[in-house]
């Protein structure tokens, strides 16, 4: 989303634009079944909602190619980045690299994506109205879930291996004032149960939850090490940029969920894509 939306506004400013690729065309949100957030898409597929960028895109003269950055270098002339396949110069560059979910590593997992399990609550938490949920985690991310899937589902379960949360202690406090939100603690999931769809867990004490969806909320991980080099990074990986998305080097910049923010959504991650192609259009128009 970040990448492509770039492009869409560098190639409106008459810039050559060239995306490099490294898995599926829109990211993380192209596995999404179905989209109910996006501004003037009611429901789409995130599939669909990839391919409209991308044809956009394009469209406007967007070149694409595949291929995962290994390294990129600041040059006398700009940048190189080098893939698998080769060298590719440009005078700016900005960094798109998303994020993966950290998965459970439980058998099943991928086949019951988008069939009762999930990785956003803010994304997702509609579809479970009136249902039983449960939330695997012990941080802010997974409590914050907790209390917001508290005011959809009729039960939510929250499941953390420790005994403690790692959350604030805010948060904790919140948690155990809501009546429909269980705390199973310290317990993990050994098994996921259903068939097309989920219909429950079962934990490593042996017991199982009737459930209709489960989050999972035990972090996200970046992978910005090819750009440890030009751009300083956070403890957890992401690359430290601002709200103006620069970073420490003149013509880099940073869009969407690999940037340290606290909001990582379809919509941040557009606003990003347009804050840094207009930073380096206009990085660009003062070098020129």
């Amino acid at each position: 989303m970040a990448g492509l939306t770039s492009a869409i506004y560098a190639v409106r400013a008459g810039r050559s634009v060239l995306v490099l690729e490294r898995e599926g065309i829109g990211g993380q949100i192209a596995t999404s079944p179905k989209v109910e957030n996006y501004p003037a898409a009611a429901s789409i597929s995130g599939a669909e909602l990839s391919d409209r960028l991308f044809e956009q895109a394009t469209a406007l003269g967007a070149e694409l190619d595949f291929g995962n950055v290994q390294k990129l270098e600041k040059t006398e002339e700009g940048f190189v980045a080098t893939t698998e396949d080769g060298e590719f110069s440009a005078k700016s560059v900005i960094i798109a690299s998303g994020v993966h979910h950290r998965k459970l590593g439980v058998a099943r997992e991928e086949e019951l994506a988008g069939r009762g399990v999930s990785y956003c609550a803010v994304c997702d938490g509609a579809f479970f109205r009136g249902k039983r949920v449960g939330v695997v985690g012990g941080g802010n991310t997974a409590l914050s879930a907790a209390v917001f899937l508290a005011g959809i589902a009729s039960e939510v379960y929250l499941i953390h291996r420790r005994d403690e949360f790692r959350a604030e202690k805010y948060l904790a406090e919140q948690v155990k004032k809501i009546d429909n939100i269980h705390v199973t603690t310290p317990a993990t999931v050994e098994a996921l149960l259903g068939e097309e769809h989920l219909s429950g867990v079962r934990l490593n004490n042996g017991e199982e939850l009737s459930l209709d969806g489960l989050f999972v909320c035990i972090g996200k991980v970046p992978d910005n090490g090819a750009f440890a080099a030009l751009a300083d990074l956070t403890e957890d990986g992401f690359l430290d940029a601002g709200e103006d998305c620069r970073t420490k080097t003149d013509g880099l910049f940073v869009a969407g969920d690999c940037r340290k923010k606290e909001i990582r959504q379809l919509t941040t991650a557009a606003a990003d894509g347009s804050v840094a192609a207009l930073a380096a259009c206009d990085y660009l128009n003062r070098i020129s």
